[in-house]
Formats: C-alpha cells, sequence, structure tokens
C-alpha cells in the first residue's frame, strides 16, 4: 500500500521524534510513504481560517491537487492538518461554484483541484485499511500493565459528517489502537476535551489543560496518550505551565500514539525520542522497560 504523508509543520520542526515512529510503525505494516517536498502548510484550521477563508480553501487545495498528480491518497498524522485537509477536501468536492472559484485561483501556479483522493488521519486509514488484526500481528512486545488515560482533542472527529471516522460522543477508535499493543485505555472524566492550544484568553487554556490533568491523574492511569503534536505541545510543555500557574506537582508523561505502537513493535525508546519529552518521570520509563513482555 502507498499512500503520501503530510507531516504538517510542528511534527517535522519540532517533534521529529514522531516522524520517527511513525516511519518505524509503518514499514513493519507493509506500508510505504511516498514523500513529497512541495507540500506547505495545511494551514491552519483555526487562525488562518478565520483570518482569510478562501486563501485557506487554495492553499490546502493546492496540497491535495499535489497528491492527485500522484495519485495517491494523503495521511495526516496531526489533527490541525487532519480538520483543515479534510474540510476543504469535502467542500470543494460537493461545492460547485466553490470548486470553480478555488480553481480560478490555482491557475496562476499551473494546479488545478479534481478531488480525485482521500484525505484521512492515519489512524483512520489504520483500522479501515489495514485492520486490527494485522497491526496486533505486527506487535512483538505487549505494553501490559501500561494504563493509557485516552485523549481525542477537537478535529478527529468533528464535524462528524465531514470527518466520518465514528460517533463523536462516543468514540473508540484510539481504546481499540491502544489495546492492540497490549495496553490498557483509559476513558477518563475528561477525555473529550480539548487541549486549550486555540484559546486566546490564556488563563482559559490553562484552566481547560488543568482539568484534562486532574482527570488523568484522578483517573490513576500511567501516561496521556493521544494522536495530535498540537495536543502534546498543550500537555507536555504546557504541563510545566500550568503546574506553575496551580502550583501542582503534576508529572504525567505524554505520549504520541505511535511511539506507544513503535515501542510494541520492537522499536527502543532511543528509536522513538523519549528522552526528548519534557516529562517523563524515571519511574515510567522504568515501567516501560519492565513492562514490555514477548507477545
Amino acid at each position: 500500500m502507498q499512500v503520501m504523508p503530510f507531516w504538517g509543520c510542528m511534527i517535522p520542526l519540532k517533534y521529529p521524534q514522531m516522524e520517527s515512529a511513525v516511519r518505524y510503525s509503518l514499514t513493519k505494516l507493509e506500508i510505504e510513504l511516498v514523500d513529497d517536498s512541495r507540500f506547505s502548510c495545511c494551514p491552519d484550521p483555526i487562525y488562518f481560517k478565520a483570518g482569510d477563508k478562501m486563501r485557506w480553501f487554495t492553499l490546502a487545495a493546492r496540497n491535495i491537487a499535489i497528491a492527485e498528480e500522484r495519485g495517491l491518497d494523503i495521511i495526516t498524522m496531526c489533527s490541525g492538518c487532519t480538520a483543515t485537509l479534510c474540510e476543504v477536501n469535502h467542500h470543494l468536492k460537493h461545492d460547485e461554484k466553490l470548486r470553480d472559484k478555488i480553481n480560478e485561483n490555482l491557475k496562476s501556479i499551473g494546479r488545478e483541484y479534481k478531488g480525485s483522493i482521500r484525505v484521512r488521519h492515519l489512524v483512520t486509514m489504520l483500522r479501515d485499511d489495514v485492520g486490527l488484526e494485522k497491526i496486533a500481528d505486527s506487535v512483538k512486545y505487549r505494553l501490559e500493565n501500561i494504563k493509557i488515560a485516552i485523549h481525542y482533542g477537537c478535529h478527529l472527529l468533528k464535524p462528524s459528517e465531514i470527518m466520518n471516522v465514528e460517533d463523536p460522543l462516543v468514540p473508540k477508535i484510539l481504546a481499540e489502537l491502544i489495546r492492540v499493543t497490549g495496553a490498557t485505555p483509559v476513558n477518563h472524566q475528561e477525555y473529550l476535551m480539548c487541549c486549550g492550544k486555540a484559546c486566546q484568553e490564556q488563563q482559559l487554556s490553562l484552566n481547560m489543560s488543568h482539568a484534562v490533568f486532574q482527570s488523568v491523574a484522578d483517573s490513576e492511569a500511567d501516561c496521556l496518550g493521544l494522536i495530535c503534536p498540537t495536543c502534546f505541545d498543550s500537555f507536555d510543555l504546557g504541563q510545566l505551565r500550568v503546574n506553575r500557574n496551580f502550583s501542582k506537582k503534576f508529572e504525567i508523561p505524554v505520549i504520541y500514539y505511535f511511539q506507544l505502537l513503535a515501542l510494541a513493535q520492537g522499536a527502543s525508546l532511543e528509536n522513538v525520542g523519549i528522552k526528548f519529552h519534557k516529562i517523563m518521570p524515571e519511574e515510567f520509563i522504568k515501567r516501560l522497560n519492565t513492562t514490555l513482555v514477548t507477545a
């Protein structure tokens, strides 16, 4: 299977360990990534979209048109990129007048949006095209006795008529994908809460992140698992800000799902860049090392 990875901005520039983990995992699943250096920023589904929606449509359509030239679907590893590219792809496929207007903009750079490919977050592709059974078969070491608090974020599931993943109020995709690693998923009280990254009011953002941390701590999970680098930024680096603001001592390790999957498939902690995380208690690292058991 061949797909085009859309890495976005944050993963290559700030969290390359996430890219390393994805590449490791997909090699084990016999998925070939066809990279293209011509991709730009998605662009951002919140501030850029609010500032100039037609330019937002045009830039996103350009990215999709690049993949259409290769005849390959796009997979995203960032929920924000997923939100932009999926929404634009959906609207341009269903709105002929809008599609014509955007293609008029693209003429100046010799491109055309045709609506011939799909755009999905990688976790959706894994569930729907690869299948849980094949993922489970790729697992070499089971992450038994590790409890992972789930964080969905805002953009993977909503709006449901565009994302078309599952019921956004009762999701299960991340729990299913965590279980195949041997770990135990935990749907804590605030597992559907926004990370707060997009809030312009800093205190509101801190309050939302604090609510998630408290919920995870109350659940007694070992770590917080997620699928978006922006959410990761809010909860890893952001945990330091929350601790200062609320006089707390949260030490909740935050893990990108594909780091967990790569570990279960045989990658080392060095391979997946655990050492680059701001919050990574030694106790959790020991727990990972001692609970890796042969599948």
